[in-house]
């Protein structure tokens, strides 16, 4: 009775002030509305904030309450850095920008409105603006693959790269018994679909945390490991060139990784992996980093689109759409240097959303807009064991230097003193101690009826491939998609 009466009447009141609380405005304030809370959003919604200019009213909305560094998920997989240390409270970085943690349902351009929804009972509020910025980001694309998007991880959230760690860990607990010992091909094969930074930094990071963790395993050896990266071109990392791309892979086969070029994944089966040479791979663990799409919201909006990014202009303003500014993966942002469009990377991002944001306020205050220009200054990886590749303002980098370049630029990108600290902790932690290689699990501890019945709450065969592992005395086939984060696992 006392949640229905409160449900009521915050329902009243919403129907009332129109929005939540935090949206509430003051007369004559421009409405600027910023969805998504990535790189771009959040670097626009930051201008406004060192802004402090009264005359508008910003709001940000985000489904979670943190901005992810991105750059920096593998190495949570891989327990290199504590899981909260790449990750800030959006509320921390922006404290004179309204935020609201919520999805996007809805955008009507016509009416300059967007519904959102949020809470227990998911309902929804209408949000006015004046002005939109589209920053939704993207998507994973599975391309309908048969199985991938019911079997694969993806590393593309804090949620996955979690999920990832304890999927790894879950295996190697249950190879490591011996009444699993059939099952041990399977348990440690592990296939990366995808010779991006994204997938080779995942592939590097996983090796190094494997073999390190192999020792306090008495019945695991390296030679029963198997890790594969499946890419479609003929060397990996194609955005550094063909010298360093050839160099990381030469580096990665030294350390045991199998890198299978000009394939790809055409099918995943219980236990088995197919790609399209025909080849099949016993394994029950595919991360899938192979392909990204423009979220699919962006779909409802009525302007120009091509290959569902919308097109902008060199200010970053939909043609054509009062109020409507795009950037970042879910925009075509046109590049004057190359006649083409900028890449969707977060060095552009973060840029193009302090332009975006200059240019609203030069819309209002009657001035010229700035026409977006960037030129990348560099994009490095790390491929493991202290190495890493780079290419800086045209030079090329590789081995040591690589990787410390990687880590220190990188970490002074990092937001916030606090979290750069932590970072800087963690690294040197990590030259005196070997990993840790415990499960991030949420399961409530054993109740009364458990203990009567012998029934655990989760069962490691959660954090496995639905139905594909039979751990020696006929495992029952798991009902959850792998894909998705176990009971027993945090969802970020």
């Amino acid at each position: 009775m006392v949640f229905l009466h409160w449900k009521e009447s915050r329902e009243n009141a919403c129907k009332h002030f129109g929005v939540c609380a935090t949206n509430h405005r003051m007369p004559h304030k421009t409405r600027v509305l910023i969805l998504g809370g990535g790189f771009g959003g959040l670097y626009a919604a930051l201008q406004f904030e060192k802004r402090r200019d009264p005359r508008f009213e910003v709001t940000v909305v985000n489904r979670e309450n943190f901005f992810l560094f991105t750059p920096m998920l593998h190495e949570i997989a891989a327990s290199d850095l504590d899981l909260t240390n790449i990750v800030n409270p959006v509320r921390k970085m922006i404290r004179r920008v309204n935020f609201f943690c919520g999805d996007v349902d809805k955008i009507d351009i016509d009416k300059k409105q967007v519904v959102v929804s949020h809470g227990f009972d998911r309902h929804s509020h209408t949000l006015e603006y004046d002005h939109l910025v589209l920053a939704l980001g993207s998507v994973t694309n599975f391309f309908n693959l048969p199985g991938v998007a019911e079997r694969a991880l993806t590393m593309k959230s804090l949620g996955d790269a979690i999920q990832l760690r304890n999927r790894v860990i879950a295996h190697l607990e249950e190879a490591d018994t011996e009444c699993a010992r059939a099952e041990r091909p399977p348990l440690l094969t592990f296939v990366v679909a995808g010779g991006g930074f994204a997938g080779v930094e995942t592939i590097a990071s996983i090796n190094d945390f494997l073999r390190d963790a192999l020792p306090f395993y008495p019945n695991l050896k390296e030679e029963m490991l198997r890790l594969v990266l499946v890419h479609p071109g003929e060397y990996i990392l194609p955005e550094l060139g063909e010298k360093l791309g050839r160099y990381a892979d030469r580096k990665l086969r030294e350390r045991g990784v199998e890198i299978r070029a000009k394939s790809k994944v055409a099918a995943v089966r219980p236990n088995e992996i197919e790609l399209s040479d025909g080849e099949k791979i016993v394994s029950s663990t595919l991360v899938w980093t192979a392909g990204i799409s423009p979220n699919p919201i962006l779909d409802r909006v009525p302007c120009e689109k091509e290959r569902g990014r919308v097109r902008v202009n060199s200010n970053l303003k939909v043609e054509g759409v009062d109020g409507l500014w795009a950037l970042g993966d879910c925009a075509l942002v046109p590049d004057p240097a190359t006649g083409k469009y900028c890449p969707p990377t977060a060095q552009h991002a973060s840029r193009e959303g302090k332009v975006v944001a200059r240019n609203i306020i030069a819309t209002i205050y009657g001035r010229p807009k700035t026409p977006f220009s960037f030129k990348t200054l560099g994009a490095l990886a790390a491929i493991g064991r202290r190495t890493g590749v780079a290419r800086i303002l045209g030079i090329n980098f590789s081995g040591f230097l690589a990787w410390f370049l990687w880590r220190g630029i990188y970490w002074s990108k990092l937001p916030r003193t606090e979290k750069k600290v932590r970072v800087a902790i963690d690294w040197a932690l990590d030259v005196l101690f070997t990993k840790d290689f415990v499960q991030f699990l949420d399961q409530r501890a054993l109740v009364h009826t458990q203990t009567e019945t012998g029934a655990a709450p989760w069962n490691r065969e959660h954090l496995s491939v639905a139905g594909g592992v039979d751990a020696g005395n006929g495992a029952v086939a798991s009902t959850e998609k792998p894909g998705s984060a176990p009971p027993a696992t945090i969802a970020a």
